[in-house]
């Protein structure tokens, strides 16, 4: 008789266990669901600030359609004098992507685009010369001042025949 009663009390607090499972079990689904969807919103928002609607509509050239033109010489830009009263400059190359597929392409190519170099090295330089070379030198900001750049040559040529420049060489001094 013990043992009969022991495995009905057993059987009665399993029975109360899985009825207490069932229940957590919906409650935290329905909080789950609500989460996800929280979470979910947030990453969209977050995902639509991070992705300006410049960079969606770069854009996408491949390389066999792409023609580089390199200003011949070097560039000597004047930086932004310093607090200390001090002239610097910005030394580099400057290389012109140009997209072959553009319809502006036949007025904007290599061979005829060298006509228009000292506008386009003006604009390079009304950009360049807003900044010193403390912020110049750190990558992320040369990023930023390349697109002031490709947008001003863009303006000026009133095409976005070139779609991406490129520094290299770049010294201060």
């Amino acid at each position: 008789m013990k043992k009969n009663l022991l495995t009905v009390l057993i059987l009665a607090l399993v029975m109360v266990n899985v009825a207490l499972s069932v229940i957590t079990m919906i409650s935290v689904t329905g909080t789950n669901k609500k989460t996800a969807a929280l979470v979910d919103t947030i990453a969209t928002v977050l995902n639509l600030e991070l992705v300006s609607d410049e960079e969606d509509e770069a854009v996408s050239v491949s390389l066999a359609d792409t023609e580089i033109y390199t200003i011949a010489d070097s560039m000597t830009i004047p930086l932004k004098v310093t607090e200390g009263g001090k002239q610097e400059y910005m030394i580099c190359r400057i290389a012109l992507s140009i997209n072959t597929k553009d319809d502006d392409y036949k007025t904007y190519n290599s061979e005829t685009i060298g006509s228009y170099e000292p506008y386009i090295k003006q604009a390079i330089e009304g950009v360049i010369s807003s900044y010193d070379s403390t912020y110049l030198q750190d990558p992320a900001n040369r990023d930023e001042a390349k697109k002031e750049i490709l947008k001003a040559i863009q303006k000026w040529l009133d095409s976005e025949v070139v779609y991406d420049l490129s520094i290299s060489d770049v010294k201060f001094g």
